[in-house]
């Protein structure tokens, strides 16, 4: 082969491997961090595999990476953290109030991040994505991204399949054996708790449709004026979900065939080293380390001062070392046995041998870390999916439920002392563990092929279901049922009319028949 051939074919193998790569747009709104390393992982997955990720969040990566650009939106982080401030109050309040107040938050948000300037001047500029990626979770406005830059929407959840997604793609989800994101049922309910899943669902439902939707409609319109699809139109239109969920860590339920499971996105497989402080602490610890964290939006500093001191007083009578995720560096009653730092490396730690258990608010993604690490949890829920999280836990055996209100230093002492002591726990966390480890997978690579398939086949149309052209009643049959029982009483209505007539008729042909006859004489 001559050398210019040999140039023009390494140039034309250059312009190829160029040309391959897409460039996406990916929406993490949340100012919550659990919500932005489930994304960011997935960013990550795309840019190793060779595309450009255009990233809108109120967060940031400590270091610049390559084909990464960031637009930030830093006022999301003062507006939701005013609702994250109140968690803890608002835990105690019932689900039918917490519901609209999730909501609520949502529609201030959807709006402070469309008036980002930022973003304002994102839609100024004439740039085209081969797809938008958009987290879902009280934000619908947002998905008029992707009919704006002419792109195929994909939703990513940072947990399981709810209404806020299976609405998306046409997902049944039955509540006979589909409990609610924010219950604490099982798959397998009892005739009281389906009741409530469904009385629950209905609410919510009709809360969606009459009210919260609306307003999401209308702020859709107003930042989205160019767009010509109609709001649920526009929602009908995904071509694909991305769950934060794993059926070995649930239950079976149907999915459509573009609401893919990717739960496990962002654990890290390979462990890296611990700081030098921390591995001695644990590497020090005679029988075991166990490793406290509420997660990133609760704080334990501001726990409640009796609950604090329960914690307190717990950790000091304990044998095992205990690492505390605590945000005040001011701790003068810390115990000897206790390390604290307002940051730790979770998924490396939960990782290492010595750590035997996990003290959790039962997030997701820390549910998810312990099931892959085997770690038994004791879990200590708040708000959200927490306790449909934990209750799962309890029932697969891993895991022990202490709620907060009835948290004393007696019961708490209690489950420390059961999670560490009775086999059943570990063997069981590493049951789970095995079940979730044995994908034919990753997670990431999985939701890395599903979002380059979708890209490649132009939204493929081909995997949305029939259901997303149909309304409530038509998806239901009611329309049917009336119909046919409609029918059904009318035949029924003209039989018992036709029977009673006949009767009718016979009767007076036998009262006719037996009536004696009387002659009549005629008076001259």
């Amino acid at each position: 082969m001559r050398p210019l051939n040999i140039y023009v074919y390494v140039l034309l193998l250059a312009s190829l491997s160029c040309s391959f790569g897409y460039n996406y747009l990916m929406v993490l709104h949340t100012a919550s961090k659990s919500h932005y390393y489930v994304g960011v992982s997935l960013a990550k997955g795309l840019l190793a595999a060779g595309h450009e990720v255009t990233l809108i969040s109120p967060f940031s990566e400590q270091k610049p990476i390559e084909r990464l650009r960031h637009v930030p939106t830093p006022e999301i982080i003062r507006v939701m953290g005013s609702h994250i401030a109140k968690l803890m109050e608002n835990s105690k309040l019932p689900m039918v109030r917490r519901l609209p107040m999730i909501h609520g938050m949502g529609l201030q948000v959807t709006e402070t991040f469309l008036k980002e300037p930022s973003v304002q001047a994102l839609l100024q500029q004439n740039k085209s994505y081969d797809a938008v990626i958009c987290e879902v979770f009280v934000n619908e406005a947002h998905f008029g991204l992707a009919e704006h830059f002419n792109a195929p929407l994909i939703a990513l959840s940072s947990f399981g399949a709810s209404a806020w997604t299976t609405a998306l793609v046409g997902t049944p989800a039955p509540p006979s054996y589909v409990p609610h994101n924010f219950l604490q049922f099982g798959d397998q309910m009892t005739s009281y708790e389906r009741a409530l899943n469904f009385a629950f669902t209905v609410y919510e439902y009709i809360y969606h449709q009459f009210s919260y939707l609306p307003q999401q409609e209308q702020l859709y319109r107003k930042y989205f004026p160019g767009n010509k699809q109609d709001f649920y139109d526009m929602r009908k239109n995904t071509a694909l979900v991305l769950l934060n969920q794993h059926v070995s860590l649930s239950f079976p339920r149907p999915y459509a065939p573009n609401m893919i499971e990717v739960g496990g996105m962002h654990i890290n497989r390979k462990r890296q080293p611990l700081p030098a402080d921390i591995e001695e602490f644990i590497n020090g610890a005679e029988h075991g380390v166990i490793y406290f964290s509420m997660g990133s939006n609760l704080k334990s500093a501001d726990l409640p001062p009796q609950k604090r001191q329960a914690f307190i007083n717990t950790f000091r009578r304990l044998k095992q070392r205990v690492l505390w995720k605590f945000e005040d560096p001011n701790f003068a009653d810390k115990p000897p046995n206790v390390y604290i730092s307002d940051w730790f490396p979770q998924d490396d730690i939960l990782s290492h041998d010595k750590v035997i258990a996990f003290i959790t608010h039962g997030g997701l993604l820390s549910s998810m870390e312990s099931i892959y690490h085997g770690k038994p949890v004791i879990g200590i829920p708040i708000f959200g999916d927490q306790f449909l999280n934990m209750a799962r836990a309890e029932k697969s055996g891993y895991g022990i439920t202490v709620r907060l209100a009835q948290l004393t230093t007696e019961s708490f002492t209690d489950a420390i002392e059961r999670i560490t002591n009775q086999k059943s726990y570990i063997e069981a966390a590493k049951a789970m563990s095995s079940r979730f480890r044995d994908q034919l997978e990753t997670p990431l690579e999985r939701a890395v092929f599903w979002v380059e398939h979708v890209t490649r086949q132009k939204g493929a149309r081909y995997l949305r279901s029939a259901a997303q052209n149909l309304n409530i009643a038509e998806y239901y049959n009611l329309d049917i049922i009336v119909m046919f029982f409609g029918g059904l009483a009318f035949i029924v209505f003209a039989l018992l009319f036709i029977l009673v007539t006949v009767v009718r008729l016979l009767l007076s042909r036998l009262s006719s028949k037996h009536k004696p006859i009387t002659n009549k004489v005629k008076i001259k």
